[in-house]
């Protein structure tokens, strides 16, 4: 015991008063108490959500991810047709030959995603974030893309077929070949977009003389 507690103790015994307990005594690397430690390293094993192994090849149609962040992910020939996916954030996600047809996608983010082949067919995408996504050969027909932001992103033979494209930032996306036939384009920022060899008959707002 601390020469100054024997002293307090002896005080103490002196007037009559209750010795102080000694202090405990713990050993190295012991406590009382549970130690909680704030780590930012990923569980142990693939990622599992509403039941959904989310990996390459995934098959979790109408799975719910709201919300995730699966940033980084492969979801790789994924089937994730009509999920609920509303702001989900897959930034740098891989998503080539993935199938998002009917997918509730709206405020959804995929800056730098890799999505060639990708399909979303009749997907609602409105607010989605898919600037600088790489859409080779991707499939929206059908889709609602209101509000979406697409700049400096590359969607040479991707279809656009009756998707409606309003209120859109286009600027810098190269469509190069892409099928917008029955596409509705309205009020979008199409600064710097190159629309060289794009099919758009009978399409609502496309730039024709372009």
């Amino acid at each position: 015991m601390p020469k100054f507690l024997r002293c307090l103790t002896l005080a103490a015994m002196l007037l009559g008063g209750p010795a102080l307990a000694a202090p405990v005594q713990l050993s190295a690397g012991q406590t009382d108490y549970p130690v909680i430690t704030d780590t930012d390293d990923s569980p142990a094993g693939p990622l599992v959500i509403d039941g959904c192994t989310l990996a390459a090849g995934a098959q979790c149609p109408g799975v719910d991810l709201s919300h995730a962040d699966l940033s980084g992910i492969n979801l790789n020939g994924a089937d994730l047709s009509n999920a609920t996916m509303t702001r989900v954030n897959l930034t740098g996600a891989q998503l080539r030959g993935a199938d998002l047809s009917g997918a509730d996608l709206r405020g959804a983010r995929f800056p730098m995603a890799q999505m060639q082949g990708l399909k979303a067919l009749g997907a609602d995408l409105t607010g989605a974030n898919l600037d600088g996504t790489r859409l080779a050969g991707a499939d929206f027909t059908d889709a609602n893309l209101t509000a979406i932001s697409m700049e400096a992103s590359w969607a040479p033979k991707a279809r656009f077929v009756r998707a409606r494209i309003v209120a859109a930032n286009l600027s810098e996306a190269k469509f190069y070949n892409a099928d917008m036939a029955l596409a509705r384009l309205e009020a979008n920022n199409i600064r710097f977009t190159i629309w060289e060899g794009v099919h758009m008959e009978d399409c609502s707002g496309c730039p024709v003389d372009w």
